[in-house]
């Protein structure tokens, strides 16, 4: 994700993206919901590892086959579920 992604529907919509690889997030790029999207309805299933970039905002449930790192200052609204390992370097999870 190298820029601004933006999700819109209702309380009642459900997103679902899958990737055979790695998810990269960029250094201060944002996940943002409007329309009353809810990060609870936001499943991003990935093969690889996922990696949030240092103060990046994510928001949604990662479930990764591989490990989840987010680097200083990211943030999480949601859950993460990895096989492997989850490593905080003074992130946030909400």
């Amino acid at each position: 994700i190298n820029s601004d992604i933006t999700f819109k529907g209702s309380a009642d919509n459900i997103f679902i993206l899958q990737t055979t690889g790695t998810l990269m997030q960029a250094a201060s790029t944002n996940v943002i919901l409007s329309g009353g999207a809810l990060a609870n309805n936001i499943f991003w299933q990935v093969a690889g590892t996922v990696w949030v970039g240092s103060s990046a905002v994510m928001q949604g449930i990662l479930l990764a086959k591989s490990n989840v790192v987010f680097e200083t200052s990211s943030s999480l609204t949601g859950r993460v579920l990895a096989q492997t390992e989850c490593a905080l370097q003074k992130a946030t999870i909400t």
